[in-house]
């Protein structure tokens, strides 16, 4: 039976947090009792960019979020702690195995509110309920999403430390299944660029992530890919697919299923696995489904696959609104 996670606890919460060790915690601050138009004057454009980026992607965990924009731990933490006293931000930390689990961000009812106030919106069009937090921290799929997310921060990091390079669009399983669910639904889909003066000319990849936890049997995963050959075909575009698994075995188990159903479908497929990954993931982590193929960086893939195009359905039509667009991946601004 798999560890469940411990809600945060403080006043207003319906759970009491059990201290997993003899040693005695320290007592959370109260949250402060405020409204949308009192925090006009006390939050930063990071602050309201975060708040869309944690309700996109439903859950980020404290170092996902120090990497996208802040400059160390100590100050992600201390801004973390103000946005929950002012429930903006909810959290909860999973009990693990071993060791303990960072803390883990949500959506907050003040984080709700002023989200809906700034995309011109009800409160409800957010599909945020008071339970919100409860039913992300006790669903099955919480180690798939962080597990998604975890990937996806580490590639837009990379414009931090190297400018002009990284993830330059990042769509949810959400936002995804809002343009292609009735043909498709990847866990993610993004757009890698390199434009660094390394590169001998400007390197795109944009590629729809499929992040693999073993749950599904090979065949199921095999059937996939039809659907993104229905994509490609009938929509004359063509994305990379990315593939992520947790262990060097099922990456094998899949190589050997999806390679030649690939070549016959003519899909652009690469396949990674977090025994072979480290803490960067723009390095030599992904191999095609390729003969022979060895590992390599997607700027190297980019360059390998000519033919790949944007997927299409992102530009923005009458349909969409503020809180449809993309939510850009790094802040507008990375103050201290």
């Amino acid at each position: 039976m798999p560890a469940l996670p411990r809600p945060a606890s403080g006043p207003g919460s319906r759970y009491t947090a059990r201290a997993a060790t003899t040693r005695p915690r320290p007592i959370p601050p109260a949250r402060r009792h405020t409204d949308v138009v009192s925090l006009t004057h006390r939050l930063t454009e990071r602050d309201l960019w975060l708040t869309g980026m944690v309700h996109e992607h439903r859950v980020l965990t404290a170092p996902q979020i120090t990497r996208l924009a802040f400059s160390s731990p100590r100050s992600a933490q201390r801004r973390l702690r103000t946005l929950h006293q002012y429930a903006v931000l909810d959290s909860f930390r999973p009990l693990v195995q071993t060791g303990s689990a960072p803390e883990h961000y949500t959506l907050g009812p003040l984080g709700a509110t002023l989200l809906a106030a700034h995309t011109g919106c009800e409160p409800a069009a957010l599909g945020w309920r008071p339970t919100s937090t409860g039913r992300i921290a006790y669903s099955p799929s919480l180690g798939h999403d962080v597990g998604v997310n975890e990937l996806l921060t580490l590639l837009v990091a990379q414009a931090r430390h190297t400018p002009r390079t990284g993830l330059v669009l990042w769509l949810s399983e959400r936002s995804c299944a809002r343009r292609w669910d009735d043909m498709i639904r990847p866990d993610a889909y993004a757009h890698w660029q390199d434009l660094s003066s390394a590169a001998d000319s400007p390197r795109a990849l944009p590629f729809f992530l499929e992040y693999d936890t073993g749950t599904q049997s090979l065949s199921r995963v095999e059937a996939k890919l039809a659907g993104y050959a229905a994509f490609t075909t009938s929509t004359g575009t063509r994305p990379a697919l990315l593939i992520q698994t947790r262990t060097a075995s099922r990456d094998r188990a899949l190589r050997h299923r999806l390679t030649q159903p690939a070549r016959d479908l003519n899909l652009r497929v690469a396949t990674s696995s977090l025994d072979f990954t480290t803490d960067t993931p723009w390095g030599p982590w992904w191999t095609p489904l390729e003969p022979a193929a060895r590992r390599t960086t997607l700027t190297a893939l980019a360059t390998h696959w000519t033919d790949l195009t944007p997927a299409a359905g992102l530009e923005p039509t009458d349909a969409d609104t503020a809180l449809t667009l993309p939510v850009p991946p790094l802040p507008p601004a990375t103050p201290a």
